[in-house]
């Protein structure tokens, strides 16, 4: 079963030129780790400063991939370079970075 995600954030006012220059070339192991997870058709928008993000996840445990994401080091320096470029919405969850979004219309 594929389970659909979209996300939403903010780029700092000064980081979205570097998060769009980072993401025009990412660094070696970050895509292959994405898709070792099972993440699919994954795409990140712009608009003003905010930041959305879709993929699918095909996977059989979505937190355990994560965890192995969020353990590999590649992912990990990726991380060292992004994440600075990025505030997180006040609204946000509890443990969020990105803000989870609900969906409420899908058409195949």
């Amino acid at each position: 079963m594929v389970r659909r995600f979209g996300q939403i954030i903010k780029a700092k006012p000064d980081g979205l030129a570097d998060y769009k220059k980072w993401h025009a070339n990412p660094m070696q192991g970050v895509n292959e780790m994405i898709k070792e997870c099972g993440l699919k058709n994954y795409s990140i928008f712009s608009r003003g400063d905010y930041l959305f993000a879709y993929f699918e996840y095909e996977g059989e445990d979505f937190d355990a991939d994560m965890a192995k994401m969020a353990a590999d080091p590649a992912t990990q320096r990726w991380w060292d370079v992004v994440k600075p470029l990025m505030q997180p919405l006040e609204d946000r969850a509890e443990g969020e970075f990105w803000s989870d979004m609900e969906e409420i219309y899908h058409l195949d």
